[in-house]
This record gives structure tokens, sequence and C-alpha cells, in this order.
């Protein structure tokens, strides 16, 4: 078979189509995928939607799991049969950034399957496609083998949960310490909620849209939680403070860090007030609008502000571990499961959100 499946972005074409394609040529040190399971973000959309995917044409999608088909002569740690994930994000290897953890940060780094942060590694070039396709193609050193036990499903997700053990870990927690997260119904929430005991967290004050969809995500933990809905909180609320409001009922001494998902900045700046003092803000909604807060607020309340994307190759491994140890599981968060053959379906569901929709992937 030299023909697959892939679901692709176009110069121009602001949707993604699914076409055939050669399945790649497989170098020296190459290792050659066949997807089991493969990630849908709305960020991988959105991204392609504002024209900012390249090099185009690209298969879309930087989450994958699967079985090893074939491997390159030089290739020594994995073997055909294998099942293994792929870390989509390439770095440089040697700079500060790579050799203490951080390859997330690196001048070069790039996504498969989604987006450079500027100047990328030379090695972009061929490996920019992603992994919504029967086949993907990656380097030896971007393979993680998958215990038995963990799906093909959990392996592919796992780059949420790595968000959000670099998110908890950059947020310096406090022991027993009250954590905040906007955008708590969102699949990075979610990641967040699930791992967040892991962190010391003893109650989580959960910021969304929806109080219906809040209801729904409470489950997920053992922790006590408090809600605030925004739907709740009349029409009004951005502009009349009343997030602000709520949120100091529910946490009147302040939370020791509040983790922002969301890409509207509005809700940011209100929930920002309710930060402890010595607490930290963390973003990684990206939003556009300025940050809001006066310097005095950061001064005055001694606060941390980190600005974070992605996660690195050794959150990545922790995510793994703690689930191959069943400190932590993900499958209840997999909500939406399609054959590749109906991605076009399962993006627009993933779009509509007009179901609960946690975390959703295709199965080619």
């Amino acid at each position: 078979m030299s023909k697959m499946l892939a679901y692709r972005g176009f110069e121009g074409d602001p949707v993604p189509r699914l076409v055939e394609m050669d399945i790649p040529a497989v170098g020296e040190r190459d290792v050659l995928v066949r997807i089991k399971s493969a990630g849908l973000t709305m960020g991988t959309f959105n991204v392609q939607k504002a024209g900012n995917l390249k090099p185009m044409p690209m298969t879309l999608g930087h989450e994958g799991a699967g079985v090893v088909e074939m491997v390159g002569a030089d290739v020594r740690s994995v073997k055909p049969g294998d099942r293994v994930r792929i870390h989509p994000t390439l770095s440089c290897g040697q700079c500060r950034h790579c050799l203490t953890g951080r390859d997330q940060m690196c001048w070069g780094s790039a996504m498969m399957g989604f987006v450079s942060f500027g100047a990328t590694v030379p090695e972009y070039a061929r490996y920019h496609d992603g992994f919504i396709a029967e086949y993907a193609l990656a380097p030896e050193r971007q393979i993680d083998v998958l215990p038995a036990h963990v799906s093909f499903d959990a392996g592919a997700k796992l780059h949420y949960v790595g968000n959000a053990l670099r998110n908890l870990r950059v947020a310096d927690l406090p022991p027993a310490s009250v954590l905040a997260i906007l955008g708590a119904t969102g699949s990075m929430g979610v990641a967040t909620i699930k791992v967040a005991a892991t962190f010391g967290v003893t109650r989580l004050v959960l910021v969304g849209r929806s109080s219906q969809r809040l209801e729904e995500v409470k489950a997920l933990t053992d922790l006590p939680v408090d809600m605030v809905a925004t739907d709740t909180l009349g029409e009004t609320w951005a502009e009349t403070g009343a997030l602000a409001r709520r949120l100091a009922e529910v946490a009147p001494t302040g939370v020791d860090a509040m983790i922002d998902y969301l890409t509207d900045g509005g809700p940011f700046v209100q929930a920002a007030n309710a930060i402890a003092t010595g607490g930290t803000l963390v973003n990684m909604g990206g939003g556009q609008q300025p940050f809001g807060l006066p310097i005095r607020a950061l001064v005055g309340k001694c606060l941390k502000l980190v600005g974070t994307r992605n996660h690195s190759r050794f959150d990545a491994k922790e995510a793994l571990r703690l689930i191959n140890n069943g400190t932590l599981s993900i499958e209840e968060l997999i909500t939406h499961r399609r054959p590749l053959r109906e991605v076009e379906a399962a993006v627009a569901a993933l779009s509509a959100r007009s179901e609960t929709l946690w975390m959703s992937v295709v199965n080619p």
C-alpha cells in the first residue's frame, strides 16, 4: 500500500480537506507510525482558518499515537509493532532551554501538525506534517513507547496533561493551596482539574460560562469545589465587575494561583483581583487584549505573572508516568471518538460545542 488518507490544510483555503496522498518515505533515522488515535483541538483549526499554518500544504494534528510500521536503518530504540506516541514539539536540543528541561522555549521550537513559534529548527521542513492521517513520519527522538495498558487515545491526548503539568509547575503552589481555573470546562481546564491534587491543591475555584457544564466537570475531582458561572452573573457582568465580586465571596482570602485558559482577556483582568498576596497568575490562553492590571497591583500584592506556551518533553514523560502508574486516568475525559473518514463531522462537533465535549479523537 503506497497511499494513505490525511486531513490536510492548503494555502489560501481556510478549510482543511481529507485527501489521499503518498505514504512518506522512511529515512535512516525515521519512524513511520500507523496512527491509531489522533487528537482534535480547536486551536489547530483556528490557526488554519487564520492562515498561520506554515509551510503548506500540511497534515494537521499535533496529538498522535499508534503502532510502529517501519523504521529506518539507524533506528535502535523502537521496532515495528511497538505501541508509541509521537511527541510533536521539535527543538534544537542544544540551547540553554533545551538543556534545562524547557525545550518548548527553544529558539527553534515548532510543533508538528500545528505551528512554529518564529524561527524553526531545520528538521521542521521535513517533519512539519501532523497526525490526523493513517500514517505519520517522525524522527526517532520524538517517539515515546506506550506501556501496554495505556490506550492509544490516552497516548494521543497526553498533550493536554503535559500542558496542565507545566502550568501547575510554574504556578509555584504552596502546600494545601487553593487554585482557580478560568475556562474550567474546556479540554485544558478538565485536564488541570484531574492533575491538580498531585500538586497539593486542596480546593478548586472553577470559572466558566455555563453553570450546567461546571456541574459536569465538578464530578471529575474529589477535591472541594466552588463554581463561578458567568451565565449566573447577569448580562452586564463584564462591565459591572460582577465576576470579581463573586470571586471575593467564594474566596475571601484569595486564591494561591490562577490559571487562565481563556482567549478573551476581560474575565482574566476581573478575576486577577482574587489572587492572594504572593500568588501567581499563569496565562496560557493568549488573549489579544492588553493586560489590564496596574503595576502597583503587582507590586503591592507581590504577585508573580507567568505566561507559558506548550509543555516540555519532561512534562510529557511525567504525564505518561502518572497515567502508567495509575495516579491519573484520562479515559473519562475522552468524550468523542470518530473514524478518520468522519473527521469533518468531528471537527464540526468540536466547533459547535452544543454538547458536552471535553476531548475528541479520530481513530484511523
